[in-house]
C-alpha cells in the first residue's frame, strides 16, 4: 500500500513539473517582444479592409459654408436634421464663409459671386402649390415681403436686390476673400399656412435655402457652385425664445437614458448641402417659333384673357374657341408655351422639365396630387382636350326649307307601296345653351339665320291647338335636351321686327 502512495506522489510531482514547463514555454512566445499591434494590423484581411476606404483626399469639400446665428432646438433626435426657432421680423445673420482648400477654383479667386437666398416650404405638399399658398399670403399681407434684407446691419453685401414677383426671395454679390454678413428678416409665420386658425395648431416648417453661382463666359451669375439649406419655424415676436425654453425644459425633465437619443443645442446653425434650387423654365416667346401644337376640333365656351389660373373664372359665354391639343412630341420649351397659353402659369416651374409627353403621361391623380383639386381637374381635362358639355342643347330647322323638303318629298315617285321617298333630308342647326335665358336663345337664334338680335322681338312656342305661348326664362330651363323645332317667324304688328315661333 506504502508502495502504491509512493507511485502516486511521484506521478503527480512528474504532471506538476511538466505543466510548469509548458506554461513557461507558451510565456516565452507570447512574450512583448513576439508580436505588436502594428504587426497584427498588418495581416492580409486587415489590409484589404483598409483598401476599401476612400482616400482622405477624396472627402467631398464644400467650397462655401453658410452659419446662421440662431440656436438649434434641444429637442431633436440625434439622426433627424435639425430645428431652428426664429422670431417674425428679427434680423438674424448669415455668415458666409469661404471654405476652399488652397487651390480650389482658381477662377474664382479675386472674384464675386452671386447668392440667391429663399425661405421654402419644407413639406412637399406645399413645395406643389407654393405659388397658391403664397398668392394667399400676399392678398392677406398686402405689400409685405416674405423675406427682407437689413442693408444697414449687412456686411459685405454688394448690389443686392428683390424681386417684386418673388417675395420670398433676396439675392446678392459678394468677395468669398472678404468677410461677408447677410442679416436676412422672415415675415411670415409658420402657423399662416396651416388649414385650422383656431390657436394652438402646430405651424408648418421652412426652409432657408442659399444658392451660390459664378459667371459664366458672358458675365452672367448662372454657373452653379454650392447650395445648401436648414430647416426653421417661425413665431410671433418673442415666440422663439418661449418655444427653445420649453424644448429646453422638457428635456431637463427627461432622464440621462432618454437625453442620449436627442442632439444638443448649438448656439449656430450650420447650413447643410442640398440640391439646387429649380430655376423658373425659360420660356421663348419668339414669334418665330412654332410650338408643336395640333388644332383638335374640340369646341368649349370662352374664357377670359386672365394669367390667373383660378377655376371661379367664368367667360361671356358668347364666342367659342377651338383648344390647341398638346402634342405628345412637344419639346421641354413648347410644353412651357402651352402652359402659358392655357393658363397654367402658375406651374409652369414645377413642370420645368416636362415634355408634352411627360405631360400626358400624367394621370388624373397625379395631376390633383400635384396641382390640387380644381387646377388638377382642370389641366387633366386641357391635356386630354375634353369639352365642357352644354347644359342643354336643341335642333332647329327653317319652316320654309322643312315646306320646300315636304314638298320634293311629296313630288317624288312613289315606291312600289305606293308611300312617299322617304330619303328627304331636313337640315337642323345645333344651339347650345348654357345659360337657359330667352334672351341667350334669341341671340343664338339670330346667330344661326344670319339676322340681327335686335329683329327679334319675341319668341313663342307653339302650344295645344295652335295657341302661342310666350317663352321665358322658366319655360327654357324646363325644355327637354335635344329637342327638335321647326322655326317660323311673323311680322311685328308696332315695329320692323319679327316674332319668332318655335313649333
Amino acid at each position: 500500500m506504502a508502495w502504491v502512495l509512493k507511485m502516486d506522489e511521484a506521478i503527480e510531482s512528474g504532471l506538476v513539473h511538466d505543466f510548469d514547463s509548458s506554461l513557461s514555454g507558451i510565456g516565452q512566445e507570447l512574450g512583448s517582444g513576439a508580436y505588436s499591434m502594428s504587426d497584427v494590423l498588418a495581416l492580409p484581411i486587415f489590409k484589404q479592409e483598409d483598401s476599401n476606404l476612400p482616400p482622405e483626399h477624396e472627402t467631398k469639400h464644400p467650397p462655401f459654408q453658410y452659419v446662421l446665428y440662431a440656436a438649434t432646438s434641444p429637442a431633436v433626435k440625434l439622426h433627424d436634421e435639425t430645428l431652428t426657432y426664429l422670431n417674425q421680423g428679427q434680423s438674424y445673420e448669415v455668415r458666409m464663409l469661404d471654405n476652399r482648400k488652397i487651390g480650389d477654383l482658381p477662377e474664382i479667386s479675386g472674384k464675386m459671386v452671386k447668392s440667391i437666398v429663399r425661405v421654402v416650404f419644407h413639406d412637399r405638399r406645399l413645395q406643389y402649390t407654393e405659388h397658391q399658398q403664397l398668392e394667399g399670403w400676399k392678398w392677406n399681407r398686402p405689400g409685405d415681403r416674405l423675406l427682407d434684407l437689413d442693408i444697414p446691419m449687412s456686411v459685405g453685401i454688394i448690389d443686392p436686390r428683390t424681386n417684386p414677383a418673388q417675395l420670398n426671395t433676396i439675392e446678392f454679390l459678394w468677395d468669398p476673400a472678404k468677410r461677408t454678413s447677410a442679416f436676412i428678416q422672415v415675415h411670415c409665420i409658420s402657423t399662416e399656412f396651416t388649414p385650422r386658425k383656431h390657436g394652438g395648431e402646430k405651424g408648418v416648417p421652412f426652409r432657408i435655402q442659399i444658392d451660390t453661382f459664378k459667371q459664366n463666359e458672358t458675365g452672367e451669375y448662372t454657373d452653379h457652385l454650392h447650395s445648401a439649406s436648414c430647416q426653421i419655424k417661425v413665431f410671433k415676436p418673442k415666440g422663439a425664445d418661449r418655444k427653445q425654453k420649453t424644448d429646453r425644459e422638457k428635456m431637463e425633465k427627461r432622464t440621462p437614458q432618454e437625453k442620449e437619443k436627442y442632439q444638443p443645442s448649438y448656439e449656430t446653425t450650420i447650413l447643410t448641402e442640398c440640391s439646387p434650387w429649380p430655376d423658373n423654365a425659360y420660356v421663348n416667346n419668339s414669334p418665330s417659333t412654332t410650338p408643336a401644337f395640333t388644332s383638335g376640333q374640340v369646341s368649349t365656351y370662352s374664357v377670359p384673357d386672365s394669367n390667373s389660373s383660378s377655376p371661379n373664372h367664368q367667360g361671356e359665354g358668347t364666342p367659342q374657341y377651338v383648344v390647341e391639343q398638346l402634342c405628345p412630341a412637344a419639346t421641354i420649351q413648347e410644353a412651357q408655351q402651352w402652359l402659358h397659353k392655357n393658363r397654367f402659369s402658375t406651374y409652369a416651374r414645377l413642370f420645368s422639365n416636362f415634355s408634352g409627353s411627360d405631360l400626358l403621361k400624367l394621370t388624373r391623380d397625379d395631376l390633383v396630387q400635384i396641382c390640387g383639386s380644381a387646377d388638377g381637374i382642370r389641366l387633366f381635362n386641357a391635356l386630354k382636350a375634353r369639352s365642357v358639355r352644354p347644359r342643354l342643347t336643341i335642333y332647329v330647322c327653317q319652316e320654309s326649307q322643312h315646306g320646300r323638303s315636304i314638298s320634293q318629298l311629296t313630288s317624288s315617285q312613289d315606291n312600289e307601296n305606293g308611300e312617299g321617298d322617304s330619303r328627304a333630308i331636313y337640315v337642323y342647326h345645333a344651339i347650345y345653351l348654357e345659360e337657359l335665358t330667352t334672351a341667350e336663345l334669341a341671340k343664338k337664334i339670330a346667330a344661326i339665320f344670319s339676322i340681327s338680335q335686335n329683329q327679334i322681338n319675341q319668341v313663342y312656342r307653339q302650344g295645344p291647338t295652335g295657341i302661342h305661348v310666350l317663352v321665358s326664362d322658366q319655360m327654357v330651363h324646363n325644355l327637354q335636351d335635344e329637342s327638335c323645332f321647326v322655326i317660323s317667324t311673323i311680322k311685328a304688328e308696332n315695329s320692323e321686327g319679327y316674332h319668332v315661333i318655335l313649333k
